[in-house]
């Protein structure tokens, strides 16, 4: 059974860090796309936007123009774990944040977690 862990969320002030993580298990990782995915309070069900992503090698990373020098997204293939160090947080960076996986050579085999809440707010 294939499960993404989030873990990390939580209450900072604007200018403060907090650094997500994600487990994954059931899926052999070294084979997956990561990617960190956010969902603000008032957006439509479902619309996430893409914060952040490194490929299944971890030699690639991308990320949205509104987090670029502030997130950094990193994986560890040893103990199946992504994570997000995000920096300099704003009150517009508050959102549920997801992770995802998705299968580097078969997109269809794609995974969500349950997401963590991250709350920028002074």
């Amino acid at each position: 059974q294939v499960q993404l862990v989030e873990s990390g969320g939580g209450l900072v002030q604007p200018g403060g860090s907090l650094r997500l993580s994600c487990a994954a298990s059931g899926v052999d990782f070294s084979t997956y796309t990561m990617s960190w995915y956010r969902q603000a309070p008032q957006a439509p069900e479902k619309e996430r936007e893409l914060v952040a992503i490194i490929s299944y090698d971890g030699v690639s990373t991308a990320y949205a123009d509104s987090v670029k020098s502030r997130f950094t997204i990193s994986r560890d293939g040893a103990k199946k774990m992504v994570y997000l160090q995000m920096s300099s947080l704003k009150p517009e960076d508050t959102a549920m944040y997801y992770c995802n996986a998705v299968h580097n050579w078969s997109p269809r085999l794609y995974y969500w977690g349950q997401g963590t809440q991250v709350t920028v707010s002074s």
